[in-house]
């Protein structure tokens, strides 16, 4: 599904058979200008979104927009302006607000945590735990918050997890199956692999066939063990309950990538407002 098609299944959700509120004490040919007011400090993202959500409802609205996603913004600064239909402003005004706040929340906290490990040469990861149908929406927050993305979903790249590795009878046996499968389907896929302890990362290293080593709920002292033993042969992930009072020193245990399940399921939205100009 497009971020179109998603904005016009977000606004027929919201609007149904229409905005009676607004269709009842507004004329319909009334003119209006409102702007997106922030309240909170943290990283603007979602402007981009939002004036697609105003296109969509009535293509007769103008932006006037002042900051860029990726900004730093505080309480008072004004994002953007939008004018036209006032019924129609009103109309999109949640719909846009309920983006960009979700947006602005995982920018944040991304940001937070890239400020967190500024220096070393680790990048930030998030994951699959994004809200359904919003996937893309939250992965372009954590780009815009300075993080990376990890697979989309589970059709561009192998992350053979542990419940994998159990179900196909060990570690060689799971890669192997997945190298198998993808010369039958004609794939050339990533191929990353979860390990739980030292052993299991010997029992990687001796098979081969991966991209990327997945170090999950390491202590520090195994973190850096296993990055010691892999030796830069492959990319080096760690993963499992780091937070942001944790995250520097897992980073300097001189892994490449740290994957952060809370960068979008466990955050606050940004607060801001859409205020009509009077």
């Amino acid at each position: 599904m497009t971020i179109d098609e998603i904005i016009v299944k977000a606004l027929r959700e919201d609007i149904g058979e229409g905005d009676h509120t607004s269709l009842s004490t507004i004329p319909i040919y009334a003119l209006g200008k409102a702007r997106l007011l922030v309240k909170e400090e943290g990283i603007l993202a979602g402007v981009d979104i939002a004036k697609k959500v105003f296109f969509h409802t009535d293509d007769r609205i103008v932006m006037e927009q002042f900051i860029v996603d990726g900004e730093r913004v505080k309480p008072g600064d004004v994002a953007f302006e939008v004018s036209g239909p006032s019924i129609s402003l009103l109309t999109a005004e949640r719909t846009a607000l309920n983006f960009m706040q979700r947006m602005s929340g995982i920018a944040t906290q991304t940001r937070m945590m890239a400020d967190a490990i500024e220096g070393l040469h680790t990048r930030i990861l998030d994951t699959r735990k994004t809200t359904p149908l919003l996937r893309e929406f939250e992965k372009m927050a954590v780009r815009i918050g300075g993080g990376y993305n990890h697979r989309f979903g589970l059709f561009d790249m192998m992350l053979i997890k542990d419940n994998h590795v159990d179900f196909a009878g060990g570690i060689a046996k799971a890669i192997t199956a997945c190298q198998e499968y993808m010369h039958h389907k004609g794939l050339r896929l990533n191929v990353e692999i979860e390990t739980r302890n030292l052993e299991e990362v010997s029992q990687v290293l001796d098979h081969g066939g991966v991209n990327r080593i997945m170090l999950d709920n390491f202590s520090f002292e195994m973190l850096r063990q296993a990055v010691s033993l892999i030796g830069g042969k492959y990319e080096t992930e760690a993963s499992g309950g780091i937070n942001l009072s944790t995250i520097r020193q897992y980073a300097e245990c001189g892994v490449d990538f740290i994957s952060v399940g809370s960068l979008t399921h466990h955050i606050n939205s940004l607060d801001m407002s859409l205020k009509a100009i009077k």
